[in-house]
């Protein structure tokens, strides 16, 4: 008997998000047949409205039973706006839904790493995920101190060019004493076509969300995968 490949949605707010989750699911999970939804409002209507209304929420969750519906075996929201999401949609529904990053932010948890930087584009990026990493620490790290450096490179934002968004990142690490870390966190999916140049110019293993998290839905889905989203995995 054949089996069939695992089907896995993902619900998009972004269309640029949604290019390179496909692209990493693609080199990271090539056995998942992808999903893609995308809904260009959700962002825009957060902003406008100050934040996550019960209306909004309820709008994400009928996308999330959409894809549930039409028979999606695991999920991931590209969004990390409407992260706090998947803490109902996993009452509601026996199948893995995976924040944007959280993935990422598990396995450098679960790594040997003493000192993670978090670097990004955009200044909202780095108090959400802080945030997000330290809300893990107490389950995945509570007797092993992890400290935690930021930086933030604007300049990375407004070039197309991965190289040259890298060498951005690489001077916002080096300014911010992150450049001797043990692991660098990108905190946007925006950012990954500048990790494999980054990783490079640090001679430091880069972990991204998108990656991440085809590699621990891979893990949960395919059979004799394991858990994908280990240390080894993600430093590669």
């Amino acid at each position: 008997m054949i089996e069939s490949p695992p089907l896995v949605a993902m619900i998009h707010a972004v269309p640029t998000g949604a290019r390179i989750a496909r692209e990493a699911f693609a080199r990271e999970f090539p056995q998942a047949t992808v999903w893609n939804v995308l809904d260009d409002r959700l962002l825009d209507d957060a902003r406008a409205a100050g934040g996550l209304t019960d209306a909004l929420r309820r709008r994400m969750l009928r996308l999330i039973a959409h894809v549930m519906d039409g028979g999606a075996r695991g999920l991931l929201l590209t969004c990390s706006s409407y992260g706090e999401v998947v803490d109902t949609a996993r009452a509601l529904w026996d199948v893995p839904v995976l924040k944007s990053d959280e993935a990422m932010f598990t396995a450098a948890l679960a790594g040997p790493y003493r000192r993670v930087a978090l670097v990004a584009s955009t200044a909202p990026a780095v108090p959400a995920a802080v945030a997000q990493l330290k809300a893990l620490l107490p389950a995945l790290r509570p007797d092993r101190p992890v400290e935690i450096v930021t930086a933030l490179s604007e300049e990375a934002a407004v070039t197309d060019d991965a190289e040259a968004a890298a060498r951005h990142l690489a001077d916002a690490l080096h300014a911010a004493g992150g450049a001797d870390a043990d692991v660098v966190l990108l905190a946007q999916y925006s950012l990954t076509p500048a990790r494999e140049a980054l990783a490079a110019l640090l001679n430091l293993p880069v972990l991204d969300g998108a990656g991440a998290a085809a590699r621990e839905l891979r893990g949960l889905l395919v059979p004799g995968e394991g858990r994908a989203a280990t240390p080894a995995a993600v430093a590669r």
